[in-house]
């Protein structure tokens, strides 16, 4: 099974993404990053229970309801709230924390997540990590 295609009728997946959330986060293990706040960019990529594709002939009853989708707004604020909760000197513990948040979602099967550090290096656009967390 190639589980690079997050969005599969096979799997009755969707793909759902957030794009370049950039926030600050206190987060680094170095001294001159210690009390202190820099930017961050968060990327996810996740797989969702596609309920509609187990049904390819006709449309989901309610088909154009938020209750039947993972609502992104509630994915942004479980990101918001994780980098909220904290100093946090690893970018992969970051990494992991909000793969987590976004896991608790059961409707949400796979979530990739990238989380990059925009200043820390002056000759690099960024620094970061990309995981990749399963609920199945």
């Amino acid at each position: 099974m190639d589980h690079s295609r997050l969005a599969d009728a096979s799997r009755a997946t969707r793909r759902m993404f957030v794009r370049d959330l950039t926030l600050n986060a206190r987060i680094g293990v170095y001294a001159h990053e210690q009390g202190r706040t820099q930017r961050i960019r968060v990327n996810l990529d996740l797989a969702v229970e596609d309920d509609g594709a187990a049904n390819l002939s006709r449309p989901a009853v309610g088909a154009d309801e938020l209750g039947r989708v993972v609502d992104y707004d509630t994915v942004i604020g479980a990101v918001r709230d994780v980098v909220a909760a904290g100093h946090v000197q690893l970018v992969e513990t970051l990494a992991e924390r909000v793969a987590e948040a976004c896991l608790r979602n059961t409707r949400i099967r796979v979530a990739r997540v990238m989380v990059e550090k925009l200043d820390a290096v002056a000759d690099a656009a960024s620094v970061g990590v990309e995981i990749e967390r399963r609920n199945i």
